[in-house]
This record gives C-alpha cells, structure tokens and sequence, in this order.
C-alpha cells in the first residue's frame, strides 16, 4: 500500500480523497495556488505545497511543477480527483515515467478512451450499441456538412476532447449547420487544443444513464448500478440520481453487461464511466466514457455501501477488487444536488466573494462533501461549485423529501447561490414523478434559459 498520496486537484474532491486516505493510514500532500492558500484541504492533508499563481495553467494544470513536487516531498502516488489533470493521457504518462503510481487507468487507455472519436470507433469494434454517427474523425465544417445529411438532421457536432458541455452544438438542418460546427470547434481549440470533431445522430429527449464501473489489474470488472443524469442545463449535470425510477432490473442486467464489456475491451484499470442515452423506447447507446472518478460518485456510494475512493486506491497499489459483481446489491435511493456559487436569474453568472455564514445540513442520511466555510472567499478563478449535498432515503419519495428537508435547512450567504433553483426542481410534479430527461430545465424553467 501506499505510503503518502499527493493529490493534484483542489475543492471538495481534494477534501473527499484526504478523509479516505486518512482512514487508510496513508499520509496525505496537497497542492494550491496561491489563491487556494486557505482552502480547506491545504489544512487537513499532512503536508501542503503552493505550485503556482491563481490561473490554472500555472498551477493545477502545470505537470511539471505538480511532478516536481511530488518527488521533492517523495509521494509515491498521485490521485488526481476529476477535472484538471485526470484524464489527461500525457500526464499519466510523465508519472508513469517518474516512476510515481498515477491513481486512475494508463495513460494508453486514457488517450483511447477519452477521445469520443476514437472510443466511439472502439466500441463499435466491440459491438456495443453507439448513437448512429461518425467513426472517423472530422476536421471541417465542409466535410461534416455531407456526413449530417447523410445521417440525418437533427445532429449533435461534438468535440472529441470535450468535456463539461464544452464544444458541443446541435444543428436542427443545413442552414445552422456550418456556423454551429466552426463555433463548436473553435470552443474545443480553445479549451482543449483540439480540432478534432464528430457527428452523431441528435436523440430527442433522452435519458442521461451512466453505469460506474471498478477494474483491476488482474482483468475483474464490476459495475454498480446507474445514476440517472438527466437534469441538465446547457449539457452540464445539475442533479444525479441512483437507481434510475425507469429503468426495470432486466434492463439494468442488459446495460450493466454493456458496461462492463466496454471496460474490458480496453483493458481497462481502476474507477470509470460508461454513459449512456437510454431514448423513448428504452434502446440504449454507448456515449462516451470517463476515465477518472466522477463528481457525482457519491449517490453510488450511498446505495452500494462502498468507498470508491479507497477502491480507487487498493486497484492502483495491485489489489484486487474487494467485490465480486454478486456482492453488489442497490439498497434504496441517492440523491445529490450541486450547490454552486451563481446566480440562475442572471444567467447563472458566477458570484465570488466570501461567504459571511454558513449553516450545513445534517440528520440520518443526509451527506455534505465541501471544502468552503464561514467566511471562506470563493475565488473568481475557478469552477463555481461550493459543494455536494447528498441525500439517501428507504425510497425515491422518501430520498425527495429528506433533499427538501436538507435544502430548508442549508444557509449560504455573502453570495448567490443556486440553492432555491434546485428546490423548485425537485418540487416540479414531472421531476417527482420521475418522468425526466435531458429537456426538462428549457421545457419547464424556461426563464432560467435565456
């Protein structure tokens, strides 16, 4: 088992990977900017290290000066939590390198997997169902413009390196076409230094499914069950679920295979995502896959009774899985809410600032993970999410009720949050009664969507 574990992200995955670390005996290293220098997990890890200025690139995204310090404070791992460096192949790739265990796949899988154009094309070769569309990468809107009429409009443009519902576009016939592609692309060169695209076929009004997934390096694959994403503004989850209300135990059975005969077609290793469009008629389409844990691991914890974290940590020290796939079972029902610092009537527009009182939730079966606290300053820099709220309840009724309760009793105040937008959420009849999908927030909030 490890010794000491530098964790190369911040917030609350940085605060979720010291607790599980701590419970294991491994000492901990975080690592900050300097407008994280009093953030709550440069406070709870054993040794913290400032790596650079505010701007991500100069920090949480500097490889070289994340690496240097793990090897002057001689970590022998890095867990890189989500976001920034955690499905970067190249990075994996340098630890691998320095000889210092990358928490997470290899860097070969990450690079297969984390290109949508690429993985689309593997699983293909596997025979596991995928959204119709492009197997080969496209690089011009002239070029992309054939294939959409070809598939048949309307159709989703997506960035290969994308990700957080960036470099994505749906273009409804050949008028809207070219400028939606041009303008996809440039926001994937952008964010990801990548022209890379592809087109699929646009399935109105699904179901956002994803099945979490745990390998090992001696080839045991097991998925543990599905969270229903489908709450989502603008291709960006808002709130997760598991199990999923729609989905019958036969249906489960059929995706869960599906994912875990993706995850061994590549040999994969360690936690990942296998996602899913599941449409009206209940047919369901490989999406894509992420390599690295996900913000929404929590609700799968909670109905599974296992640490993903520290599952994370045993496959990549060599242990086997610590579960068999008859050991998981799904007991009753999660529900998490992102509460982030924005304001939903202005756009969502991110609000910074320090936070003058705080008031965290609390009772039986009721979770916050976070790394803010009264009169922490939420810098301006960074993703706006302040943290996770998490519910479990006997029943998905019982789940709603219990994420009300907490909801009432959360207090956040010096900025905006989009607290009250997930409560009218969860208080909309279509929500409660389960019947979701990715167009709920434009069809029923459409004030929220301008």
């Amino acid at each position: 088992m490890f010794d000491k574990i530098l964790i190369a992200n911040r917030g609350e995955i940085a605060v979720r990977i010291i607790r599980a670390c701590r419970e294991m005996g491994i000492k901990t290293v975080a690592v900050y900017s300097e407008a994280d220098r009093d953030s709550l997990h440069t406070m709870l890890a054993d040794e913290a290290i400032c790596i650079g200025p505010a701007a991500s690139s100069q920090s949480y995204l500097n490889m070289e000066r994340i690496l240097t310090a793990c090897v002057a404070i001689k970590a022998d791992a890095i867990h890189p939590g989500f976001g920034f460096l955690s499905e970067n192949a190249r990075f994996a790739e340098l630890c691998e390198k320095c000889k210092i265990a990358f928490i997470g796949p290899s860097a070969q899988i990450i690079h297969r997997m984390g290109n949508k154009s690429e993985a689309r094309k593997t699983m293909m070769e596997a025979g596991v169902p995928v959204v119709p569309g492009t197997k080969e990468p496209v690089y011009t809107a002239e070029e992309g413009l054939k294939l959409a009429e070809a598939i048949g409009y309307p159709v989703m443009i997506k960035a290969s390196s994308g990700g957080g519902g960036k470099g994505m576009r749906i273009s409804r016939s050949q008028e809207d076409f070219t400028e939606n592609f041009r303008s996809a692309q440039l926001e994937s060169v952008k964010g990801f230094s990548d022209d890379t695209m592809y087109i699929e076929k646009y399935i109105e009004k699904p179901k956002h499914i994803e099945f979490q997934i745990m390998a090992d390096k001696f080839g045991n694959v097991v998925h543990l069950g599905e969270r229903d994403c489908s709450i989502q503004r603008r291709h960006q989850k808002v709130l997760e679920e598991s199990p999923c209300q729609q989905i019958s135990k036969e249906l489960r059975r059929q995706m869960g295979q599906v994912a875990v005969k993706a995850a061994k077609a590549v040999g994969y290793e360690n936690a990942g995502t296998i996602e899913f469009l599941l449409d009206k008629d209940k047919k369901f389409y490989f999406m894509e896959m992420n390599t690295r844990i996900q913000v929404e691991h929590p609700v799968t914890e909670l109905v599974t009774g296992l640490d993903l974290i520290k599952e994370q940590i045993r496959v990549a020290a060599g242990e086997p899985l610590s579960v068999s796939q008859e050991d998981i079972h799904i007991s009753g029902h999660a529900i998490e809410c992102r509460i982030n610092a924005e304001n939903p009537s202005r756009n969502f527009m991110p609000c910074p600032g320090k936070i003058t009182n705080i008031h965290l939730p609390g009772g039986n079966g009721v979770r916050v993970d976070t790394h803010v606290y009264h009169d922490y300053r939420v810098p301006p820099n960074y993703d706006s999410m302040l943290l996770k709220l998490i519910v479990h309840g006997k029943d998905r009724e019982e789940a709603i009720a219990k994420m009300r309760s907490a909801l009432g009793e959360l207090i956040i105040e010096g900025i905006d949050t989009n607290l009250d937008f997930q409560y009218e959420i969860l208080s909309h009849p279509v929500f409660q009664k389960g019947e979701t999908d990715t167009d709920l927030i434009p069809r029923y909030f459409p004030q929220y969507c301008r």
